[in-house]
């Protein structure tokens, strides 16, 4: 059974304070991010984040060749030699950086969609997460690793998942601490109350709260992140007055699936006049802009 977003929230926290390495497992646009960003602004701790399905091999250091001449060894039977040097990413590049002026700060290295990257590109990685090392760079003290995956099949509770995973190595497995995020309406809500999610949306699922997340076999389909995007969308065809368009079906669509967009439209055009009258007659000050029909 999954861990809501606070609890999750606070799972890593404690993982992360036993000096272990969290590897939060949850579905695409449940907020997993968002909550690496806020656990770090909590704990005034500097956040870096590697995306690792947009990496390649190669990304996090690349041999360069030597620079100057004291870099080659002449020898008497085999030749000269070179020692070749490492080039690091420049987000490697930043965490040294800002360890080195700030070395009692926390650092956190966020390595997000981890199961998504390649073979090739989570075995360079490897080290990162087991070693904390990168060839012969020793990662600071203070930086602290959180790995986020999407579920496979083999995962339990995810047989029927279909995202584009690499199996992880049975190394990483073993030395992280899964934790599976799951997404909990009432919860959401009262984030959205708070974020100024459009009224309408927090009313659709507070009366429909298994629309909050979907699966199936439809290409799109709703997640958290997907109802955020509707309400900055939504509030923008208002501002238009384009809310009684077609506009507003495909563009919703364009987020949540045709289904549930249908839907959610139909619940628009059925309520909002009647919420709208509602708080005309109940309020003397109720700006009249906010008005808008549905036909």
């Amino acid at each position: 059974m999954g861990l809501t977003y606070n609890e999750t929230l606070k799972a890593v926290q404690i993982i992360l304070n036993g000096n272990n390495v969290p590897n939060i497992v949850g579905n695409a646009g449940i907020g997993k991010s968002a909550l690496v960003q806020e656990l770090a602004n909590k704990c005034h701790a500097k956040l870096f984040t590697t995306v690792v399905s947009l990496s390649e091999k190669g990304d996090l250091s690349i041999p360069v060749p030597p620079l100057t001449s004291d870099s080659f060894i002449q020898t008497e039977q085999y030749g000269k030699l070179a020692d070749v040097q490492y080039g690091y990413s420049h987000t490697l590049i930043e965490i040294i950086t800002y360890a080195q002026s700030h070395p009692n700060d926390d650092i956190y290295w966020f390595l997000d969609e981890f199961n998504r990257g390649s073979q090739a590109v989570q075995s360079e990685l490897m080290n990162v997460v087991l070693q904390r090392q990168v060839n012969s760079l020793k990662l600071p003290r203070q930086v602290k690793i959180i790995i986020a995956e999407n579920p496979d099949s083999t995962m339990s509770g995810f047989e029927r998942s279909n995202y584009s995973v690499s199996d992880s190595d049975d190394a990483i497995k073993d030395r992280t601490t899964r934790i599976i995020m799951d997404t909990n309406t009432d919860e959401w809500l009262k984030w959205a109350d708070s974020a100024e999610i459009h009224p309408m949306i927090i009313n659709y699922l507070g009366n429909n709260p298994d629309m909050l997340i979907q699966s199936h076999s439809e290409d799109l389909h709703p997640t958290p992140r997907a109802w955020h995007r509707v309400s900055d969308n939504l509030k923008q065809l208002e501002k238009e007055n384009l809310v009684h368009t077609k506009l507003t079906e495909n563009i919703i669509a364009g987020d949540l699936g045709v289904l549930v967009a249908h839907d959610f439209i139909a619940f628009l055009n059925k309520n909002r006049l009647t919420l709208n009258l509602d708080d005309f007659l109940n309020d003397s000050d109720i700006d009249l802009k906010k008005i808008v029909l549905i036909v």
